[in-house]
């Protein structure tokens, strides 16, 4: 018998939020309306006019052109994961190139790392707030998130105290966000080494977010692996940020030296099989990143640093709001101080809709909806933020009386 009722989706997609693209359905609504939208929810450096550095470019285009264009080994191509392994052993994490895989960006690494180590029902530790693809994650392979507070009063630093506290027997890994999104922060050495500490005592592994580790204000960080080489480490990044190459989808993954993560390595290997390859001809760009010009690093740095004091400026001159001034990448996370029973969502979805300029609401990365937090991209030229900061401060002068 013929039957029209809806077809249901597996119960896992519940749990599969990401608030970064979410959010774009409630812009394309206000657009729709006729008001102009201004995207500060996603950093993308490309659509504010940096453009990606040309030698990079031709890298790629070469390879189209000699007919780079089939699968290559599910690993990656041996240039770029030598290229990797060169780069991490000469900033202090020595790696071979056979413990480096080549991904479809620092996000699929990650999912395959969180695949290979966690089982339905496991735990690991992330920070809140988070970048919101590590719980999205976890949710699909049906494992827990347990969260570690940075504290924005400490410039958000984590406490390694309260880490110890919550590693348990179903403790499978520990995420590090450094430098850090959705913050900006970056954590001095001691809070650092107590992180790998914990790691390397519980016999867990880091997994270390250092897609950003080349856009720190004073100047690159060191792989968090140079602290300890052979402590239990996997660190991450991609072309995407200091690069400017975020569509390219070209990242990598690489596993530390210590032999308690060979078995890791193998599953990750045999993941990393199934889904073929990452983008081919992109693969060519990593190389070229790493051991050619970056001249471009440096101006973007500058441009970057220009824009935090803007920002950090502007909304700290807001009443009713403050912010931490970041010290890396292109986010930061002001806090407006809501009245009893407002939310963060309600404030950014009140700003979007009054003002067309749209950033993410906290909870969206494990904050506490009522502490009002929210991420803003501050990837404008700075004459085009301060104008979106003028209206932020009327917006909240607004919304804070009508409450």
């Amino acid at each position: 018998m013929r039957t029209t009722s809806a077809i249901p989706v597996a119960r896992r997609v519940g749990g599969f939020n990401y608030a970064i693209r979410n959010i774009v359905a409630e812009a394309r609504k206000v657009e729709a309306s006729g008001r102009p939208v201004r995207y500060l929810n996603i950093g993308d450096p490309i659509i504010f006019g940096f453009e990606t550095p040309p030698h990079m470019v031709e890298a790629v285009a070469r390879a189209m052109r000699d007919g780079r264009n089939g699968y290559v080994p599910s690993a990656g191509i041996p240039a770029a994961r030598e290229s990797v392994a060169r780069e991490l052993s000469g900033r202090g994490m020595p790696v071979s190139a056979d413990r480096v895989i080549i991904t479809s960006g620092t996000s699929e690494g990650i999912e395959l790392a969180l695949t290979a180590l966690v089982d339905a029902g496991d735990e690991v530790l992330i920070p809140a707030p988070t970048y919101p693809l590590y719980t999205a994650v976890l949710a699909k392979i049906g494992a827990r998130a347990v969260f570690y507070r940075t504290d924005h009063r400490r410039g958000w630093l984590p406490d390694p105290d309260e880490l110890r506290r919550l590693v348990t027997r179903a403790t499978r890994a520990l995420v590090v966000i450094d430098p850090n999104n959705p913050t900006g922060a970056t954590y001095p050495d001691e809070i650092r080494r107590a992180l790998i500490d914990l790691a390397d005592h519980h016999n867990i592994p880091l997994l270390a977010d250092e897609v950003y580790g080349d856009l720190a204000y004073s100047g690159p960080i060191a792989p968090m692996a140079s602290l300890h080489p052979d402590a239990p480490v996997i660190s991450f990044s991609s072309v995407s940020k200091a690069y400017l190459a975020p569509g390219w989808r070209a990242g990598w993954m690489a596993v530390g030296r210590t032999e308690r993560l060979d078995e890791v390595l193998a599953g990750i290997k045999k993941l990393a099989d199934g889904r073929l390859c990452s983008p081919g001809p992109m693969q060519y760009a990593v190389s070229a990143a790493l051991d050619g010009d970056r001249s471009h690093e440096a101006t973007f740095r500058a441009a970057l640093r220009e824009r935090a004091q803007v920002t950090t400026t502007r909304l700290n001159a807001i009443e009713g709001m403050s912010v931490v001034a970041p010290a890396a990448a292109f986010y930061a996370m002001p806090k407006v101080e809501l009245p009893d029973g407002a939310t963060d969502e309600e404030y950014v979805l009140g700003l979007l809709r009054a003002t067309g300029v749209l950033c993410v609401y906290g909870s969206g990365f494990g904050a506490a909806p009522q502490d009002g937090f929210f991420r803003v991209v501050f990837l404008a030229p700075p004459p085009e933020l301060s104008t979106i900061y003028d209206e932020v401060a009327r917006f909240t002068g607004e919304f804070l009386a009508r409450r």
